[in-house]
């Protein structure tokens, strides 16, 4: 546990916000709203007296909602320095799940974004006591009197500053870094969703560990484009920067490569964070056709001539991402790369790494910088901050990724039988990966002992939550829900009776099956939506505890 006041979490804020009051903080990307970090101190200072007016107490929970942008991150902090437990709600969550995210967590406060809200209702959600907009603070619905407003707060602001807020007026009430900080839940469908409990004393070492390595400094600049609610971008692209002095922009839309990479040419960003789906986009439709083609193909077989040409591949996508300075580069994580796009990446030394972690770990278990990395990989185990174990490993040393240190959660918010399941009896976390680790520490995942699925943008996907919703579906007895270049689909076993009895022919029963997976995906997330359903002529194999033996139809990928 980080006990230090220089390692504290709010104190690394307070201290930020003195010493950068006049520059650049955050801006929302494609628009004129930039704040400093004076501007956002006086945001939080007015988010405080809107908490302390609606009756919020240290350690209530404040839950926010919605795409990325200054306000939400605004909002975040404010819960931080307060001392009330931040909730991050992923936007792609449906309505009845986000609301029994809220109930669950027993927050608040809710900060949402208006779209979201109006397929919610405040009588589902009962501990809530006012609901306000992430577009302006604007009260949307409430439970408590009316003076409870953003404007009140604003007034409240302007009698507590008379003369204007200054640096020195930045402090907040001290908060050790073993009380906690968030409550993440995991990006499956609510129901099956845990709550992951972080600490404070996890973010801040991260924060020490970026600020040893100089993975953020004064200046340094980024574009977040991964929702902020994953703890991913969370901890670096906002969290990370603002510790430092950093000036964040905020995508507040799904991003398309080109839009990326228009925001790459002009914000001129010091360090990247991406998903595998990003490069392999670029690879695919910029990099493969041209080294496919002759005379590129040629030329690549003949050994100098092939070093230029791609070393002026290196240096195009160089010029792409705007990879300019001595600690530039792209780091990858949230699902697994592509062999075929990081083998290439690698033999241009194209500066990106592959990193590893988890939400329980908040998230980072393992990353190196990728003039040390290797392919492969998912860099080396964060020494002096986490440590990793192989358990039960095969003769090829691969078996279950075990870790405990600084990052790991103390466990699930009200769920004493998954936190139980999760950790060893000797402290360690159960990553539910399967992996190795070589002479020199590189950690090397091979595969997942669990079920989960990852998107290709990273959202972690829970088949058997699909599946329940599923089999509940007219004319469907059973399914599996499996993965194929990057898509889903079902395998459904019919329920024979249903169909004998409404008469169905084959065309009419493709037709309902169609209309089954279009009902089904209005249940789904985004990320989980099925794009086909492949009819499965026989029962699925089971166990003698009735279990599908899921392993037997992994292959099965007739998309």
């Amino acid at each position: 546990m980080l006990t230090s006041e220089q390692d504290n979490l709010v104190k690394i804020y307070e201290r930020s916000f003195r010493n950068n009051w006049s520059s650049d903080a955050i801006t929302d990307y494609g628009t004129t709203n930039t704040l400093t970090y004076g501007q956002m101190a006086e945001q939080i200072a007015k988010l405080h007296l809107l908490f302390a007016a609606a009756g919020i107490a240290k350690g209530d929970k404040v839950a926010v909602m919605g795409r990325n942008n200054c306000n939400w991150v605004t909002v975040y902090l404010a819960s931080i320095t307060y001392g009330s437990i931040i909730v991050p709600i992923l936007q792609d969550f449906k309505p009845n799940d986000a609301m029994h995210i809220i109930n669950h967590s027993d927050s608040r406060l809710l900060f949402i974004s208006d779209p979201i809200w109006e397929g919610m209702d405040l009588e589902q959600i009962e501990q809530v006591q006012a609901v306000f907009s992430l577009a302006d603070f604007h009260r949307i619905a409430s439970r408590i009197v009316e003076a409870v407003t953003w404007d009140g707060a604003c007034q409240a602001f302007a009698q507590h500053y008379p003369n204007g807020m200054t640096p020195d007026d930045v402090h907040y009430d001290d908060r050790p870094n073993s009380e906690i900080a968030s409550i993440n839940y995991t990006s499956g469908t609510t129901g099956f969703s845990k709550g992951v409990i972080t600490l404070c004393n996890a973010l801040a070492s991260h924060l020490k560990f970026f600020f040893e390595t100089k993975r953020i400094f004064p200046g340094c600049r980024h574009v977040a484009f991964l929702p902020l609610a994953h703890a991913y971008g969370c901890i670096v692209d906002f969290l990370g920067s603002l510790a430092a002095g950093g000036h964040t922009y905020f995508i507040g839309r799904t991003p398309a490569p080109k839009i990326l990479l228009q925001a790459f040419k002009e914000v001129q960003p010091t360090l990247i964070l991406s998903v595998p789906l990003i490069l392999e986009k670029i690879y695919k439709k910029q990099i493969a056709p041209q080294i496919a083609k002759p005379p590129v193909s040629w030329v690549l077989k003949v050994p100098y001539l092939s070093d230029l040409v791609l070393d002026k591949i290196r240096q195009q996508l160089m010029d792409a991402f705007c990879l300019t300075g001595e600690h530039a580069q792209v780091i990858i994580g949230g699902a697994p790369l592509n062999k075929e796009v990081e083998d290439f990446l690698y033999k241009i030394r194209f500066p990106m790494t592959v990193g590893y972690g988890m939400t329980e770990c908040a998230p980072l278990i393992s990353w190196t910088p990728w003039d040390k990395s290797r392919a492969g990989s998912c860099g080396q185990v964060l020494d002096g901050y986490m440590e990793a174990r192989i358990v039960e490993p095969n003769d090829e040393g691969i078996g279950e990724v075990q870790v405990r240190g600084e990052h790991v959660m103390v466990g699930y918010y009200k769920n004493e039988q998954a936190t139980a399941e999760v950790f060893t009896e000797d402290g360690w976390l159960r990553t539910g990966d399967l992996g190795y680790i070589d002479q020199d520490g590189f950690l090397y995942i091979r595969g997942r002992n669990k079920t989960m699925l990852l998107s290709a943008n990273g959202q972690n996907i829970y088949p058997e939550e699909i599946e329940a919703k599923l089999n509940n579906m007219p004319y469907v007895a059973e399914s599996i829900v499996l993965q194929h270049d990057n898509q889903l689909f079902a395998l459904v076993y019919p329920d024979y009776d249903a169909i004998d009895q409404a008469h169905m022919d084959r065309q009419t029963l493709d037709q309902a099956m169609e209309q089954v997976r279009k009902d089904l995906n209005l249940q789904l997330a985004s990320y989980e939506q099925i794009a086909k359903i492949q009819l499965y002529p026989h029962e699925f194999e089971k166990t003698p505890k009735k279990s599908i033996k899921r392993f037997l139809y992994t292959t099965v990928t007739n998309l």
